[in-house]
Parts: C-alpha cells; structure tokens; sequence
C-alpha cells in the first residue's frame, strides 16, 4: 500500500483506508446526497482518484458501500422502535411505515432504494446487499417466527417480498401519498396474507382449552 497523501498521515493497513475512505464519502452523502463523485471523496483525504480505485471501482460502489456501511445504525433505530411488538402483522405493517417514512430523510440507506443519480441504486433493491438489508430487518423483529411455523425459506422471501413493496411505494408513493394511519391501514389490509403463519404451523392448530 501506497504511504504519500492522506494529508499526511498515511492508514496503517486496507482496512483502515478503507475505513477513512468510507467516513470521508459518508460526510459528503450528508451534505449532499448521492451527488458525490471519487474525486470529491479523494480531494477530502489528500490522495488521488487512483488512490479511491484501487478499494471501490466507481462512484455507485462507493455509495452502495457507504449504505452497506450505515446500515447498522438504521436497522438497530428500526428494532428500537418495533421493539416489544410481537405480531407479525403488526410488525410487518409498522416496518414497511417506518421505512417509507424513514428512509427519504437518511441520505445514507436511502441510496439503496430511493431513485437518485443512477438506476443502480433503484435496481439494487433485489441486489445481495439489499436482501441482506432485508433479511436483518426481518430477523430483528420480536416475531417469534419459528413457533408461527416459518422456516428460514420463508423468511429470505417474506424479505424480498417486503423490498418489493417498498421499492414501489418509493418509486410512486401515490397521488396523494398515503401517510402516517393511512398507510398503515393501508399496509394492514393488503400485507397480512404475506405474514400469516403457513398452513400446518403451530398456530394453525385449534385450541383445546
């Protein structure tokens, strides 16, 4: 690895540039969105646009990444506020909410979903790092989904399943938008057949109380 740039003070390794890189193009995301480009992010850190390739091969993986790389924070602020509902239903309707609510204002996640300067990150929403997103979300609810019968199948496309819908509300959230109780009531009514427990789970069975 190079030492010159860095405005002096060179990363002891790759993981640390990489680090670096990914905090400088964070910084920029939050001042202006996706309108950031490698040169910027490299102007920010004293190194040249060879120095920015040679960890991301362009600009929309560098954004993908600095999303990836946020992620964590935004999924651990969804768990926090779903915290204590055990519903699925009730989970699902109040997830997809919170994330068209959440997601036009955190310049961050929204790059993997929301249309911006390029298709990719609309197209990204069936992508790995988008079902990935997913599936962490999902498994972070206080659902016990075992005991309602879903197995893990179920819930990598109960994710999918969930990306979709909130791709198509981001791409045209309605005219007018559907928000706040509307669009949970919305959600309600025409997500719960997603989240009812499969055929033959426990919760299929009648009572014998």
């Amino acid at each position: 690895m190079r030492t010159h740039g860095w405005a002096g003070s060179a990363p002891a390794s790759d993981d640390e540039a990489v680090a670096r890189i990914l905090a400088a193009a964070g910084k920029a995301i939050d001042e202006r969105g996706a309108e950031i480009s490698i040169a910027d992010v490299a102007r920010t850190l004293g190194v040249t646009r060879q120095t920015v390739y040679r960890y991301f091969p362009s600009t929309d993986a560098l954004l993908i990444a600095a999303a990836v790389h946020a992620a964590d924070d935004f999924l651990e602020r969804v768990a926090d506020h779903l915290r204590g509902i055990t519903d699925p239903v009730d989970a699902v309707t109040e997830a997809i909410a919170t994330a068209l609510e959440w997601l036009p204002k955190d310049k961050h996640i929204g790059l993997l979903l929301v249309p911006g300067r390029a298709d990719a990150h609309t197209e990204s929403v069936t992508s790995d790092v988008a079902l990935r997103f997913a599936n962490a979300m999902v498994r972070r609810f206080d659902v016990d989904w075992a005991a309602l019968g879903f197995t893990d199948g179920d819930l990598d496309q109960l994710a999918e399943h969930l990306l979709r819908i909130i791709q198509s509300f981001v791409i045209d959230p309605g005219r007018p938008p559907r928000t706040g109780r509307d669009l949970r009531a919305y959600m309600r009514r025409w997500v719960a057949g997603a989240v009812l427990p499969p055929r033959g789970s426990m919760a299929d069975e009648p009572s014998t109380g």
